[in-house]
């Protein structure tokens, strides 16, 4: 390895440490960016680097209601093959969904190709359940197996020797080398009290949605008490929200373009989730999020409906500019 590169790696890393306790600000990968013409979908990572956003985030579903989906992890490499520095935040991936002795050599090798730069939330899906069954998970105990999955996988990426034994998963001396470095932070979503409780005992912090900036507050604190009480007192907590926005200067237009897409992903109308999913220019969206971010929110992911790709990508880094500014 050269000089230049092995500094370049140095500096992503340390960067991605500094950053852990200041606020982050990313946009979804679309499909525009992960399909199609590669000039294309090189330009429109290009723009998410220059435009100062901290990271992308992508989902993650093996067949969401009418079979679509996507592999977070995949999904991750590859934009990390497409940039040299920018970061990725999968969330939330359904782990429960693999085994974990192979999620964690995934994890290990994306790590040796693009150190310091993944963050890895983790969630146990539900919106549809049929997903979980036709992967064999019985959806009554998959949060259960999620935590068997965390305490595996966080194990694992130590680089240590791992014998396991419980209700999911029995295995001995189970190895992935080399060890991840530096480590992965791991976030954990969901509303549920369950969900809090395994950010407090899995994670490096809990990833939101679907919620007020109260609820947001006080789903941090529980989470911190939960770790607390674990004894695990020297965790770099990075607490975040996931929403969507509608963009547009005209009002009427960005709630068209946000329950369209809404509606269309999740088979639901958008009036079940407009409470707290904004619509209207950036500076109302940053405005809607400021309060989170005064809850002790560091970490957004800002899933755009605007009128063109180019036009989401600038919204929403004007509303990290506007959130850092205030």
């Amino acid at each position: 390895m050269t000089i230049v590169p092995l500094i370049l790696i140095l500096i992503v890393c340390l960067f991605m440490e500094l950053s852990l306790s200041t606020l982050a600000v990313g946009t979804v990968t679309s499909p525009e960016m992960m399909t199609g013409d590669f000039s294309y979908r090189q330009s429109l990572i290009n723009m998410v680097a220059d435009s100062g956003l901290d990271h992308v985030f992508t989902a993650d579903h093996v067949s969401f209601h009418n079979g679509t989906g996507m592999d977070g992890l995949i999904n991750a490499a590859t934009i990390c093959a497409m940039h040299p520095t920018l970061r990725i935040c999968i969330g939330v991936y359904l782990l429960a969904l693999r085994h974990p002795v192979t999620v964690a050599r995934q994890l290990a090798t994306l790590s040796e190709s693009a150190p310091g730069r993944v963050i890895l939330g983790v969630g146990i899906g539900g919106e549809d359940r049929h997903e979980i069954e036709v992967c064999g998970i019985d959806p009554r105990t998959r949060g259960r197996q999620t935590n068997d999955c965390l305490e595996i996988v966080r194990a694992l990426m130590d680089g240590k020797s791992l014998s396991f034994k419980s209700d999911f998963f029995e295995f001995e001396n189970a190895l992935i080398t080399p060890p991840v470095e530096p480590a992965i932070p791991i976030m954990v979503g969901g509303r549920a009290d369950a969900a809090i409780r395994r950010a407090g005992l899995y994670s490096e912090g809990w990833l939101g949605a679907w919620c007020s900036a109260n609820r947001f507050a006080q789903a941090k604190a529980e989470v911190e008490e939960y770790a607390a009480n674990a004894n695990r007192a020297d965790v770099d907590w990075q607490h975040g929200l996931q929403v969507w926005a509608g963009f547009d200067n005209d009002e009427t237009r960005a709630r068209s373009l946000i329950a369209e897409e809404m509606q269309e992903f999740y088979k639901v109308p958008y009036e079940a989730f407009e409470k707290y999913s904004p619509c209207g220019p950036p500076e109302k969206i940053a405005a809607f999020l400021k309060a989170y971010q005064e809850a002790g929110c560091t970490l957004f992911n800002i899933k755009p409906c605007a009128a063109s790709e180019e036009k989401a990508i600038e919204a929403v880094a004007r509303v990290r500019e506007l959130l850092i500014s205030n």
